[in-house]
């Protein structure tokens, strides 16, 4: 696989991003929205910027946790369909390129779309913050962004899964929806339903959540937070008092794996497709 092949293919789908309305209305509105998250946190503390970041990472963690799997979902099914569905898929495979270089190039592509997306909406945020005085929490801002970016790229490979197993890009994109649905609100009253009857143990209804990528980026943000998952109740007390020192590891060794295997799964679909018909 060449460096400057998927450099290439890389730079192609930034290109093609760009001139997606789509990629242009995700962006605005979490820009939009952060901005508007910083300015509320810094009306509601007395000492501006003292508090800003702290109060504008608790209240970005919600507007991460629905917007971001959302863009990347989408964002990653609509890569490979899309471009199936046109035709221009084809195309690229019919040249003197490995399929690892295509794929692996459109995956870096959307990954450098996605963070420009996110670093804009946080640096934006950020500076207002800034201005308005001092620079305190700051390395908790950079740490809920280095984990939205993380979060990013769950969301890009099971993106990718689903736009690799649909052959049009409004099946790929009914699913991503689906999907989206399922991590950010389905699952969670599923969880609930399960703790409310009693029929999960404390440490059962824990590592159901671990199961969930979007409830692994909520507990990893918490417990830079706070320092603590006792706010969650007994599930976080449980989690505290088990893995003690190593329960962030684990959160992040949870959200690797999930970043890792969906883009090796999607890959293993994609070779194995014949996408030329």
């Amino acid at each position: 696989m060449l460096a400057q092949n998927l450099w290439n293919i890389a730079r192609k789908e930034t290109r093609d991003a760009r001139r997606n309305r789509w990629y242009w209305l995700y962006t605005g509105a979490f820009a939009v929205l952060s901005l508007a998250l910083a300015s509320t946190a810094l009306l509601g503390s007395g000492f501006g910027g003292l508090a800003g970041f702290g109060r504008t990472s608790a209240s970005m963690i919600n507007l991460v946790l629905l917007v971001v799997p959302l863009m990347g979902l989408t964002s990653g099914s609509l890569s490979l369909a899309g471009e199936r569905e046109r035709g221009t898929l084809a195309y690229l495979l019919a040249q003197p390129l490995s399929r690892a270089e295509i794929f692996w190039g459109k995956f870096l592509g959307q990954v450098l779309s996605l963070g420009s997306s996110l670093v804009l909406g946080f640096g934006l945020s950020g500076l207002l913050l800034a201005r308005a005085g001092g620079t305190q929490q700051w390395a908790l801002y950079a740490a809920l962004l280095s984990l939205s970016l993380l979060l990013a790229l769950v969301s890009l490979g099971l993106g990718f899964c689903v736009g690799a197993l649909c052959q049009r890009s409004s099946a790929a994109l009914g699913a991503s929806l689906v999907v989206w649905l399922g991590l950010a609100f389905f699952a969670d009253l599923l969880l609930m339903g399960l703790a409310s009857t009693h029929w999960l143990p404390v440490q059962g209804l824990f590592h159901c959540t671990l199961a969930n990528p979007v409830q692994l980026f909520r507990l990893s943000s918490l417990l830079y937070l706070r320092a603590n998952l006792e706010v969650l109740g007994p599930v976080g007390v449980y989690a505290t008092r088990t893995y003690q020192d190593w329960t962030l590891p684990v959160l992040l060794a949870g959200l690797a794996l999930w970043a890792t295997l969906p883009a090796l799964f999607s890959y293993a679909i994609y070779r194995k497709r014949s996408y030329l018909g």
